[in-house]
């Protein structure tokens, strides 16, 4: 697999490589961030996750589209509204979809699935009959332009470090939201018993809601941050879920350093093999490694105790 490479062409090559698979790694992290959540709290599984993936990289073009021919002296900062915007349609539209859909299914696991895989097609050909089926692209601001030179051979573009900056600063909210806030404590007590947390007081119904709302929030930033990497398609979100699934059901559902661990992993793995090998042979590779360890231990690298 190394023949025809110095060692120094290896080490750039595994160099470039790997930053490559840390801007694929933040997409997985960001995806499956809001996926854990949902997944690890609610034992829903959406589907249609992905797409809310496509309204944030939509959303990101649409406004793209709207500064440069309106307000072109914003073209330097819209980028930084976009991915509050962002955020903040993929928020809205998972908490409409939470109440008039998820919330009749729980306790259904087959049937949230059917029902968000159906919901996935729906949203897909909304995509396809409001921006046509050609992939798109946002005009990036000039300062997301370029690359940082490291050595005579490796370079690191900067909208690289862009994805990567925004996924340590969203992964630590989550954390902050999680594990310090009152809210994150209500969700941390609904997952760990549903009924004493009602018992207690707790609006376990209005907890689900936001919690689902959130997740497809931070789906929507990854989608922002998606269109600085790759174009933009109706079926560019759906072509991540399953390495979602598999970074969540890998890591431990619900375990947030499992799933940083799990995306990073698979991502690196993903990156540095397709360089050496075709695209399917190293998801193959990666899959199969996955089901092994899968085998010795099934629930996933990290678990958190749940009271039944």
């Amino acid at each position: 697999m190394f023949e025809g490479y110095t060692a120094s062409e290896v080490g750039s090559i595994f160099a470039m490589q790997g930053f490559s698979g840390l801007s694929l790694f933040c997409v997985f992290l960001l995806m499956a961030l809001g996926l854990a959540i949902i997944f690890g709290q609610m034992g829903v599984i959406n589907m249609a996750h992905g797409e809310f993936l496509t309204i944030g990289a939509y959303t990101t073009f649409f406004i793209s589209s709207l500064t440069q021919k309106y307000v072109p002296g914003f073209m330097d900062y819209y980028f930084l509204l976009a991915i509050i915007v962002a955020f903040t349609i993929a928020f809205f539209v998972g908490y409409l979809v939470e109440f008039s859909l998820i919330r009749f299914l729980y306790k259904r696991p087959l049937d949230t699935l059917l029902a968000t895989w159906g919901l996935s097609l729906i949203m897909q050909q909304t995509f396809r009959s409001s921006f046509g089926a050609r992939e798109v692209s946002p005009t990036l601001p000039d300062w997301l332009l370029g690359s940082v030179q490291l050595t005579d051979t490796i370079e690191i573009p900067i909208n690289g470090l862009l994805v990567v900056g925004v996924t340590a600063i969203l992964t630590g909210v989550v954390f902050y939201l999680v594990f310090r806030s009152r809210w994150g404590l209500k969700v941390r007590a609904t997952t760990q018993n549903r009924v004493m947390s009602g018992a207690a007081g707790i609006n376990t119904s209005k907890v689900d809601r936001y919690t689902f709302a959130l997740g497809c929030g931070i789906a929507g930033v990854a989608g922002a941050v998606f269109t600085t990497i790759a174009s933009t398609g109706p079926t560019s979100g759906s072509l991540y879920i399953v390495d979602t699934f598999l970074v969540v059901v890998f890591g431990g559902a619900a375990s947030l350093l499992g799933t940083i661990a799990s995306a990073f992993s698979i991502a690196q793995a993903q990156s540095i093999l397709e360089f050496f090998l075709s695209g399917s042979m190293a998801k193959v590779i990666t899959l199969l490694t996955v089901i092994v360890i899968l085998m010795l231990r099934p629930e996933g690298l990290f678990t958190i105790k749940v009271r039944k």
